[in-house]
């Protein structure tokens, strides 16, 4: 699964990070709760008693069949880690993704964010740190079926499926405030920009904005 290898090139950024633990250097684990949002972009898919299956429609032209793609929002789930080498230079890694799939018109779909950073902290005190983000990575919109059939009234089941996947490039900024309840463990507001070339073709724009709070726990001394 696309998802779960993401999720896997976290590791050797994790396994990187144990020998600067005892270090002047940190390095931090982080879990992310937000929401990323683009709006619609207008067309439609004809569902399964069209004439023409899950092909492509304009919502509000009369064909009954034809179901509008939405915009993108809701829950996303974040993972993440980063090495700061310094008070003030450092690189991490994440990916944001929603845990549940949502409706686009007939079929059902799932995002998933993935970059590489470098960060820049230009304040970094003992209980507070600004971060600054800037890097590469990827988009991927994972689309599925879902059908249901029964037998007779006694019975009926749903089976999810995938049908097909759509990746693109994309650059992404970050701006974030981390704030230390204690020497290890952490919160963090941050505002996140990913520019993803043709995301067009999904949604309304090729700019989606994104806010998450992350929380984690950092291995290095705040001294």
């Amino acid at each position: 699964m696309k998802l779960t290898r993401c999720s896997l090139l976290l590791l050797p950024l994790m396994l990187a990070g144990v020998p600067f633990a005892n270090a002047q250097s940190s390095f931090d684990l982080n879990l992310g709760f937000g929401t990323a949002r683009a709006t619609a972009n207008g067309g439609g898919i004809d569902n399964a008693f069209a004439f023409n299956p899950f092909g492509p429609c304009t919502p509000g032209s009369g064909d009954p069949n034809c179901q509008a793609t939405p915009g993108l929002g809701g829950f996303f789930l974040g993972l993440g880690g980063d090495i700061m080498l310094n008070k003030h230079v450092g690189a991490g890694a994440e990916v944001n993704f929603q845990p549940a799939l949502h409706d686009y018109g007939p079929l059902r779909y799932r995002e998933t964010f993935y970059d590489f950073n470098g960060i820049f902290a230009p304040v970094n005190v003992k209980k507070a740190l600004l971060e600054v983000q800037g890097g590469i990575g990827g988009a991927r919109t994972g689309f599925s079926i879902t059908q249901s059939s029964c037998v007779g009234t006694i019975a009926c089941t749903s089976v999810t499926q995938p049908v097909l996947s759509v990746s693109h490039f994309q650059l992404h900024v970050g701006v974030g405030v981390q704030l230390f309840l204690t020497n290890h463990i952490f919160i963090r507001p941050q505002f996140d920009y990913h520019y993803v070339p043709n995301f067009d073709q999904q949604f309304g724009r090729n700019s989606v904005p994104e806010g998450t709070v992350w929380v984690g726990y950092s291995f290095g001394d705040r001294g």
